[in-house]
């Protein structure tokens, strides 16, 4: 019953079915390239398994096949490298861990049909083995990047993520995320297309680019770097807002922020809603921050409301206990932070269970910023845990900062692999822009990141402590900074151009 289903469902949307032998083939194989993805970071056996996918792929018997084969592709991948999508529901496991099934289904082959779509018309373009492994090449680039945009974008574990542990990753100054992606896809596309015997070609160019990467300079430090104190209050997330425990997490962030150290930090930064409770709501607090800092202005991560609207934000308060600045995060998680069209939904019906506007989730505040931190400190572009994943958020901002400050909570991704995905995204921001990346994590990780995407400082995971860094000097603007994906996306075009005019010469 189950093969007959599959039969019809096949029929309907893609066409004729590979049968579960190729099928389950490319789920393996989708999983052999997640594992290029941190903690792992296996990159060689991710090319490996990438130029089994194009083979696989491109040696379908039709189009509906090739369709198929990428959904299970893109299934098999996206199942292992986001296996932490299932930590959050087991922070109150009585409540949603019947969830998880439906979750571990719905995700990978959901994302997978990004792959399904580029695979299907790979097929139908191509008219023979090498020029379909060339358009698999760059259909994938462009469904990669299509994912970081459609339904608000979800651009994790990207093909190109592979790279961030490697030198390679310097390449991103230039065309970012995506273009580490096409760099990867062409590399195993050539061995796919023309040959065992053209390897090396890919071989010597990583190898050029590994060379290339190392001899990539760093800007020089100032003679006295600002001191920046990165607060990590390990506060576990199944008791965070406990009210009894409230206290206790709050005395625990001021303890750590006042420890004496050589050096007085000039910026203390505490997590993602890490302060449990409302700005402006608790009498004498914005005056026990600012206390805390022992001089030092605070950066705080903390949750506001404003008339009926909730945000989560993080808030600058000066050492006298004054709010100097907000800013709000504005990418915000669907179905985490917010439920999609849950405004229109109380518009239209008077269903408020889902409209943030009733306070059954957070609003998005108005938009990328830049905050001025003063002389020492310079220019901040605040990014508040998810948004650190959006490439085009950060080159949304009014100006160009001197730094980025990265506040999260990672508790919700567990210990496995969530927190290091997230991390090494943080990196390639880092490279892409040419900025330092300072983040504060409530359980880990917490880091100081310089302009060329390297750790030169952090916090383990699960520990409660501070890190006291002084603040890296940025790199000058990078091309990928001005120009974004513009410049990768018009290559893989024009690449597409040429095949098409061949293809159209071949039939002449």
């Amino acid at each position: 019953m189950i093969r007959r289903a599959l039969r019809c469902a096949s029929n309907a949307l893609f066409g004729s079915w590979p049968g579960w032998v190729q099928t389950g083939a490319a789920f393996g194989i989708g999983a052999v390239m997640a594992s290029g993805q941190a903690p792992l970071d296996f990159w060689r056996l991710a090319l490996l398994g990438l130029f089994a996918a194009l083979l696989l792929i491109a040696g379908a018997p039709t189009a509906g096949a090739a369709a198929w084969l990428g959904l299970f592709l893109g299934a098999g991948y996206f199942l292992l490298a986001l296996s932490w999508i299932v930590e959050p529901f087991l922070i109150e496991p009585e409540v949603y861990a019947w969830m998880i099934p439906f979750v571990l289904v719905l995700m990978p082959f959901g994302l997978g049909l990004f792959w399904a779509a580029a695979s299907g018309a790979a097929h139908r373009l191509g008219q023979g083995h090498i020029t379909r492994v060339l358009w698999l090449a760059i259909l994938l680039t462009l469904a990669e990047i299509a994912r970081g945009y459609v339904f608000t974008g979800f651009p994790w574990a990207m093909i190109g993520h592979i790279w961030i542990d490697t030198p390679v990753v310097q390449f991103a100054a230039i065309f970012g995320a995506s273009g580490l992606t096409a760099l990867a896809l062409f590399l195993a596309a050539v061995p796919a297309a023309f040959g065992w015997r053209t390897a090396a070609l890919p071989i010597l160019m990583i190898a050029a680019l590994y060379t290339t990467g190392d001899d990539r300079q760093s800007p020089a430090s100032p003679p006295d770097p600002a001191i920046v104190r990165l607060v990590q209050p390990n506060a576990e997330q199944h008791l965070k807002w406990d009210p009894e425990r409230a206290r206790l997490y709050f005395d625990r962030l001021a303890d750590l922020s006042a420890m004496p150290s050589e050096k007085a930090p000039d910026l203390v930064v505490w997590p993602e809603t890490s302060v449990p409770y409302l700005l402006n709501e608790e009498s004498g607090l914005l005056q026990a921050i600012g206390a805390a800092g022992q001089g030092a202005q605070m950066a705080v991560g903390i949750q506001r409301v404003i008339g009926n609207r909730g945000y989560n934000s993080m808030a600058i308060i000066t050492p006298d206990g004054r709010v100097a600045q907000v800013y709000d995060k504005h990418h915000l998680v669907p179905f985490g932070e917010y439920i999609p069209f849950g405004d229109l939904a109380y518009r239209l019906f008077g269903i408020t269970a889902f409209a943030a506007q009733q306070g059954a989730g957070y609003s998005a505040g108005t938009g990328a910023a830049v905050l001025d931190l003063g002389p020492r400190l310079g220019r901040a572009l605040p990014l508040i845990c998810y948004e650190a994943v959006f490439p085009q958020d950060l080159r949304a901002a009014p100006t160009r900062a001197d730094w980025i400050l990265h506040i999260t909570n990672d508790a919700w991704f567990g210990t496995l692999t969530g927190p290091w995905q997230h991390l090494a995204q943080a990196r390639l921001r880092a490279v892409e822009n040419g900025l330092p990346v300072l983040r504060a994590a409530n359980t880990g990780i917490s880091a100081v990141i310089d302009a060329r995407g390297r750790v030169v400082a952090a916090l383990p995971l699960g520990v409660a402590d501070f890190l006291d860094a002084p603040l890296p000097p940025p790199l000058p603007e990078t091309p990928y900074a001005r120009n974004g994906d513009l410049p990768i996306v018009l290559l893989l075009l024009g690449l597409a151009g040429l095949l098409l005019i061949l293809r159209r010469l071949a039939k002449a």
